[in-house]
């Protein structure tokens, strides 16, 4: 069983998103999906509760009571929303849980500030100090052509961490959310400049790079 954890303790910067589309991907892709919810705001659980029958399942677990206890045994992979805010301790935890990590970060000055200071202590947890994760960063959100995005993609590029993917701030997301659907499943017409973007994330969620 594998699990890939979408993390950033700087709030909304996009996990419960992130989360869901990932699972969806691996769904659609055949997998036997989990789709763990740390946060007790749920919006991971809220989009899975909208999510069509006739769609591939994908399992809901309420990580914020109970942790990954309720995961079924046949998962061949669970996505986990971690919450906001998460340091110390309960940051340790979380990455006991977590084989890959995907952290995303807006282009604002703030988020890249914050991302900086959780990075430093995400590198001092244990398990990443004996890389049992492995760890990819992505800019979400962004708006090409601007120059706060030009920042960020510097920022990451020179990032301790690997720069795997530039998602854009897109109302398909939103489409896709309010139907309980990922972006993969929204009509290729509609999608398909999404759909190049994440190729770059898809890809190292395949390989052995994201594996440790």
């Amino acid at each position: 069983m594998r699990h890939i954890m979408v993390l950033n303790a700087k709030g909304g910067c996009g996990k419960s998103t992130l989360a869901t589309n990932i699972a969806s991907y691996f769904a659609n892709e055949g997998a036997t999906v989990a789709l763990a919810d740390y946060d007790p705001q749920r919006s991971s659980l809220d989009w899975l509760d909208r999510r069509p029958e006739n769609r591939p399942a994908i399992a809901g677990v309420a990580a914020f009571d109970g942790g990954l206890r309720h995961v079924p045994r046949s998962c061949d992979i669970v996505v986990s929303d971690a919450p906001a805010r998460s340091h110390g301790k309960e940051l340790t935890d979380l990455v006991k849980h977590a084989e890959t990590l995907v952290i995303p970060v807006l282009p604002s000055t703030i988020d890249m500030q914050a991302t900086s200071t959780f990075l430093k202590e995400l590198q001092g947890v244990g398990k990443v100090q004996r890389k049992q994760v492995k760890i990819g960063a992505l800019a979400n959100r962004v708006r090409e052509n601007t120059l706060i995005y030009d920042d960020l993609d510097e920022y990451l590029t020179k990032a301790r961490v690997p720069y795997i993917a530039a998602l854009r701030e897109a109302q398909n997301y939103v489409r896709a959310y309010t139907r309980g659907l990922g972006i993969f499943e929204l009509p290729e017409y509609l999608a398909w400049p999404d759909w190049d973007e994440w190729e770059p994330l898809t890809a190292w969620l395949r390989s052995a790079r994201s594996k440790p």
